[in-house]
């Protein structure tokens, strides 16, 4: 298994993860769901119109936090967006109530992967597996 499956098998089990930016000095959280694993990259989504949106544009250094039983895993990179509409439409076969929600509203999906990654499991007392993705 490569390390980008890894991680997105991770991610699979966590079902809910923490996606952490930084807003100005203030570093803000919050909870996601969605990632896809296409051509040996996970991508992540969420509104344009949204702060975490605007705060990976203006700081593209991420991390993503996920929890699964008493380990955890923390995967950093740089956020990368992209517009791509094969990408936007497997999102949509993905997630049709979401992205009908998004197009009642007229809002964008902007889709994103990490470059540069790297990422570590840990137990509450112990590095268990660390590499780059």
């Amino acid at each position: 298994m490569s390390n980008v499956e890894k991680v997105n098998k991770y991610l699979d089990k966590a079902k809910v993860f923490y996606f952490l930016t930084a807003d100005g000095d203030q570093p803000k959280g919050r909870p996601f769901g969605f990632h896809m694993l296409v051509d040996g990259k996970i991508y992540f989504g969420c509104g344009t119109y949204k702060n975490v949106f605007k705060q990976l544009t203006k700081n593209p250094k991420v991390e993503v936090l996920a929890v699964v039983d008493r380990e955890f895993m923390r995967y950093d990179g740089v956020a990368k967006v992209v517009k791509d509409d094969a990408l936007l439409a497997k999102v949509r076969e993905i997630l049709p109530e979401i992205m009908a929600i998004y197009d009642k509203n007229n809002w964008e999906m902007g889709l994103f992967y990490l470059e540069n990654g790297h990422a570590e499991i840990r137990g509450m007392m112990d590095l268990i597996e660390e590499f780059d993705v």
